[in-house]
């Protein structure tokens, strides 16, 4: 059974003008090794305070393509995880020719390892602008918590920054063109910024926002710092806060609570998207250990909702979110008949994805579920909203993982250019027992009524080949990050995800499916 919290440490109607390919898997692109060693100096960040470091891992990738230039395509990930929260800092991947060759981008003044006052980052986020500006957001932290706190975390905040679309013009990207750091949130009283997301808004080059969860921690609480988990007390609660820029970066809002569960519960996995006619969707799970508003003592988590008609001055409804259905994962572990069977794996079980069509504001998320399968293992669901999320379809199955194979985990959804929806998933089909863990990586795409389980039939793409998941860096699990990046180049999809060689814990890759 779960403990009381866990943190880290996202219809019947034919899709408007999709002219959907032929149906089948799309062809899968070469796949490129993006990342390679540490570019940070090897004796810095390296205070413990019980962790262990992983040198040379690189985790949990988000990624864009330019909407300026389809051939600038930028990713950021965790570079050096440590087993008990963030890494030495987040890393960039910049290419200038469709993702066929990169170069390597750091921060100053983020994290120790690049002259910044933080220890750690982690949560790492890219988003473009329509202009070509693109937005990054970090979360910061120290490791230690402050004296008198046993349970809480060291001063920690969340960090945004911009790389003006004007730094890309000459095909090239260096330090010196990107803005300096800006901490829009901050704590050093042992409760936790965390698990954020930021979202350049297609309709206004002007506006960007940026969502997150702050962890309101009693004194003494039980943690698990391998992982995040709380053991409970009736002062915690986990707000989800909106701070937004209206002048393309220059200056930020002061943090803003966007919606509060109430005590004794939280949100997590905020990520705000912007349908066709500027309206914000911001979605989360909402994790309830206790309902006023339905008999009391609960345990649930529940795919949420709130939305602002007038770019995130109000949120609708007022009061309770709009709750979309129930988020009914389990914790994946290394499938039996291999070496460590059942130690756990670390995956995004507990946080959805969400995309919107920007032609004509369909709604689509995803997220890990067991209902399929009578609670022996995760799939990966899919729902629809075609009103503004305010009705939902009946969530189907959408990933092609064997019914008799383990765990699909860590889902991603995304629009291609013609209305095409992508969703990525790893799973264990391929895995030989006694051999390692043998982990895969796919793309299934829907052309048209996707709220069918049998429109997502026979679409699925492997980007890649089989790797060993227990060679990456054990972080509460052997951890390739609670999200990968999932994009769009015109009508292909193109990820950025982590995977594992004979002689590197873990790596980023770029690769593409296209019809």
């Amino acid at each position: 059974m779960r403990r009381f919290v866990l943190v880290a440490l996202g219809c019947l109607i034919v899709v408007l003008g999709a002219g959907p390919a032929a149906a089948g898997p799309y062809a899968a692109g070469p796949v490129v090794q993006v990342s390679g060693g540490s570019p940070f100096p090897p004796d810095c960040g390296l205070t413990a305070a019980g962790g262990t470091v992983v040198l040379g891992s690189e985790v949990e990738p988000s990624v864009e393509v330019s909407p300026a230039d389809p051939n600038i395509v930028v990713g950021m990930w965790q570079q050096d995880r440590w087993s008990n929260g963030g890494s030495r800092g987040n890393v960039a991947g910049v290419s200038f020719d469709a993702g066929a060759t990169w170069s390597i981008l750091t921060f100053p003044e983020v994290t120790r390892c690049t002259g910044g006052d933080f220890d750690r980052a982690s949560d790492p986020w890219v988003s473009f602008a329509p202009n070509g500006d693109l937005y990054l957001m970090h979360l910061v932290l120290n490791i230690e918590p402050p004296p008198g706190r046993p349970g809480g975390f060291g001063s920690n905040g969340m960090m945004v920054q911009k790389i003006p679309a004007a730094a890309f013009a000459d095909g090239t990207v260096d330090e010196a063109e990107v803005t300096a750091p800006v901490l829009i949130a901050f704590d050093d009283k042992g409760d936790l910024h965390d698990k954020n997301t930021i979202t350049a808004d297609h309709t206004d080059a002007d506006f960007a926002y940026a969502v997150w969860d702050f962890l309101d921690i009693p004194t003494g609480a039980a943690i698990n710092p391998d992982r995040g988990t709380f053991g409970g007390g009736l002062g915690f609660k986990g707000t989800a806060l909106f701070s937004r820029t209206t002048d393309a970066g220059k200056t930020w809002s002061e943090p803003t609570v966007l919606y509060n569960p109430g005590g004794v519960n939280q949100t997590i996995g905020n990520q705000i998207v912007v349908d066709d006619q500027g309206v914000l969707y911001n979605f989360f799970n909402e994790i309830l250990n206790f309902r006023n508003d339905d008999g009391g003592t609960k345990f649930d988590y529940n795919l949420s909702m709130k939305y602002s008609p007038d770019k995130g001055e109000t949120w609708l409804p007022p009061g309770r979110p709009i709750r979309i259905d129930k988020i009914l994962s389990t914790p994946v572990v290394i499938p039996a008949g291999d070496d460590n069977a059942g130690r756990a794996v670390r995956t995004g079980d507990i946080l959805p994805d969400v995309a919107a069509d920007p032609r004509n504001g369909n709604l689509y998320a995803v997220w890990m579920d067991t209902r399929f399968s009578g609670g022996a293992r995760n799939d990966i669901a899919f729902s629809m909203s075609t009103d503004g999320g305010r009705t939902w379809s009946e969530a189907v199955k959408v990933n092609q993982t064997p019914a008799v194979s383990p765990d699909a985990f860590t889902a991603m959804v995304h629009v291609a250019a013609d209305g095409t929806v992508g969703v990525s998933y790893y799973d264990f089909r391929n895995n030989a027992p006694g051999n390692g863990t043998g982990t895969d990586f796919f793309v299934v795409h829907c052309h048209a009524a996707c709220d069918n389980a049998g429109n997502w039939t026979g679409n699925e793409t492997q980007l890649g080949t089989s790797f060993d998941i227990q060679r990456a860096p054990f972080a509460g699990g052997y951890f390739l990050g609670d999200y990968t990046g999932l994009t769009n180049a015109g009508n292909a999809f193109a990820a950025l995800f982590t995977r594992t060689e004979a002689t590197d814990p873990a790596s980023e890759y770029y690769a593409t499916a296209s019809p």
